[in-house]
Formats: C-alpha cells, sequence, structure tokens
C-alpha cells in the first residue's frame, strides 16, 4: 500500500453488496432459511471474503443479506455458478429494486482507515448497457 494524503491507499477496492428485502413477521423463518442457504452458496465461491444477514432494528420487517467481495468481477462470477443460480438467485430476485453493489472506498479496521480508488471506468456515467463507448457510433449491418 503506498502512502495517499497520509492514508494508505489500497491497490484493488473490495465491493460490499447488499439487498434489502421486506419479509413479512409470517415470512421470516423461511427468508431466514433461503438466506442461509444463499450465504453458504455464495460463500464457496472464489473471491467471498464473508457475509451476514440483518434485521431493521426500526423496522421488523425490513432485512438485509451483505457480502463482501474482493471485487466486482468476483461477485459477478459467484452469481453465474450452479448452486448460486439454484438457492441464491431465488432469494436475490426477492430483493427490493435497488442498486445493490458498492465500491468500498474507506476501509476501517478499528486501527486505520484504508483508501481505495474507485475501479469505475472513465466513461461509466456517460455509457449505458446497449450503448457503444465512443460518443457516435453508426449501426452496423446486424
Amino acid at each position: 500500500m503506498a502512502p495517499h494524503g497520509g492514508i494508505p491507499v489500497a491497490e484493488a477496492p473490495p465491493v460490499l453488496v447488499l439487498t434489502r428485502y421486506s419479509v413479512p413477521a409470517s415470512g421470516a423463518a423461511e427468508f431466514l432459511a433461503a438466506a442461509h442457504r444463499a450465504l453458504d452458496a455464495l460463500g464457496a465461491q472464489r473471491g467471498f471474503r464473508g457475509g451476514w444477514v440483518g434485521r431493521s432494528a426500526d423496522d421488523p420487517d425490513l432485512f438485509t443479506l451483505t457480502t463482501r467481495w474482493d471485487d466486482v468481477g468476483s461477485y459477478r462470477r459467484a452469481l453465474s455458478a450452479y448452486e448460486v443460480k439454484l438457492v441464491g438467485v431465488p432469494l436475490l430476485s426477492r430483493a427490493l429494486d435497488e442498486p445493490t453493489a458498492y465500491e468500498v472506498l474507506v476501509d476501517h479496521d478499528g486501527t486505520a482507515s484504508v483508501t481505495a480508488p474507485s475501479s469505475r471506468a472513465a466513461d461509466a456515467d456517460t455509457v449505458s448497457l446497449g450503448h457503444a463507448a465512443a460518443p457516435d457510433v453508426e449501426s452496423g449491418p446486424w
């Protein structure tokens, strides 16, 4: 790690994936069992650093499944694994429809902070799915 303004800088930022679920009290036991299975499947994948299930202290019907990954590629590849598709994706598909993957830009272990530069592409705010990474692209014969 190289210093950056006196704060160590990590080489590549880890990724935090936070999915939220609205689960009525009658479905809490089923949700927790499914979350355990999903964590087991995700935990077996390369790049998995850890995960947990949480429940809101303010709204008992709101749960989270949070996982931590080496990088966004590890997380995306994990979603393609057979076991994750079998037991994880059915649970993940019930998540609230909102962004779920976050770069960890500052990490504090209780003693010191480590910062990481963003790994977002330079054109991430101007190019979206289905668009070429150029300002003007002609249509092809396809």
